[in-house]
């Protein structure tokens, strides 16, 4: 039998144990995690939606007209009509034909990557993706191929040589990094060499773009340009489920053949409508937008004065790059003594030597929460080892 405890207690000797937290409440910068008051720094509720009082309204007086629980399949009797009407909406507010329901980001990814491309075909997955388009490529049975984190020039060297039916996956902002994939070239040389284009906005949607509409109307791309988009509700958008959007045939043929659709229970159907209300908040939330911003210089600004480490990002993600797996927990554990939660991020979800602390900002986040962490930061310090200069 496998050594269960021995592998544990090796995870716990190279800093690569995990634990969770308890959290009471709702989702929020001030969080009460283990029974302690902190302010957080690590949640991908980017526009403060999570707790919006509008959405949890719309939430409250959904549950008569449509009961609790899915109950069934989509393509049983659980397709409700509050699924549709969502469908309908993220279509629209994506700028494309149709859109199609999932229950969760990660089996968007898997079922839509591996209803798209088999054996026989060619997958090339940018090598920062995210786990759950990783694992679609695997379960797809197709060759897969990494290019470089952004390398267009790499991919289309790829690309030209290689035959047959061809996939090009990235996410459309990367979650560890807060950079935005190169969706421009990309497209270009998807459409010269005849490939499939699937982008992962699940960090854009609600953030980028105009209205929020995510990072690839936001690169001026349609659905000839970029024709599988995917994106997540639980993140910005604040509610839960996933989407992915595309042409009307596209969606019949996902319907057909997405295994994590096919298989799944739906969704409550009065979440489905709180979505749809927290969709025009997003709608009209340029004033959101504008604080985040705001909130991402001024973290930078103050940062890079500490002497930190940043990576190339203008997303509400803003990585403190530390390098070893001991002095970043070393640093959240001091800024937890501080009252400022902020987690570390290890390897495997970064590689190996470039563990980090990912400081997430909120629309929900005051300007003076932001100078509180800055003046944390500035206090714990010194006690990182010297990596390379600061970058802006």
């Amino acid at each position: 039998m496998r050594d269960f405890a021995r592998e544990i207690e090796e995870r716990k000797q190279v800093g690569l144990y995990r634990t969770r937290r308890l959290v009471s409440g709702p989702q929020r910068p001030e969080l009460t995690a283990d029974g302690n008051r902190l302010l957080s720094f690590c949640s991908n509720d980017y526009l403060g939606l999570a707790n919006h009082a509008a959405n949890i309204e719309a939430l409250q007086n959904a549950l008569p007209q449509t009961g609790l629980g899915g109950a069934a399949s989509h393509l049983i009797c659980g397709h409700h009509e509050a699924h549709h009407e969502l469908e309908q909406r993220l279509a629209a507010f994506t700028r494309r034909s149709a859109a199609l329901f999932f229950s969760t980001g990660y089996m968007a990814n898997m079922g839509v990557i591996s209803a798209l491309a088999g054996r026989g075909d060619t997958i090339f997955s940018d090598s920062l993706n995210h786990a759950s388009i990783i694992d679609g490529c695997i379960l797809s049975r197709a060759r897969i191929q990494r290019y470089p984190h952004g390398d267009v020039n790499a991919l289309e060297s790829m690309l030209r040589e290689t035959s047959g039916h061809k996939l090009v996956v990235t996410d459309g902002v990367f979650s560890m990094d807060g950079d935005v994939a190169p969706l421009r070239e990309l497209a270009r040389v998807c459409r010269e060499n005849d490939a499939l284009l699937v982008v992962d906005d699940a960090h854009g949607i609600g953030v980028l773009g105009p209205e929020g509409r995510g990072s690839v109307l936001d690169a001026g791309l349609t659905e000839q340009d970029v024709p599988v988009l995917i994106g997540t509700l639980g993140k910005a958008v604040g509610t839960s489920g996933a989407f992915v959007a595309g042409s009307e045939l596209l969606m019949d043929y996902l319907v057909q053949k997405a295994r994590t659709y096919i298989y799944t229970t739906a969704m409550p159907p009065a979440m489905a409508r709180a979505t749809i209300n927290s969709l025009d908040v997003i709608e009209q939330g340029d004033h959101l937008r504008a604080h985040l911003d705001g909130l991402i210089a001024r973290f930078r600004a103050g940062a890079n004065e500490l002497g930190f480490e940043l990576m190339a990002s203008h997303t509400p993600i803003q990585p403190l790059m530390v390098g070893d797996n001991e002095s970043a927990l070393g640093l959240s554990r001091a800024l937890e003594a501080r009252g400022f939660l902020v987690t570390a991020i290890r390897p495997p979800t970064v590689p190996a030597g470039e563990a980090r602390l990912r400081v997430t900002l909120s629309a929900a986040h005051s300007m003076a929460d932001v100078e509180k962490l800055l003046v944390a930061l500035s206090y714990c310090r010194p006690t990182l080892p010297v990596r390379a200069a600061a970058s802006v």
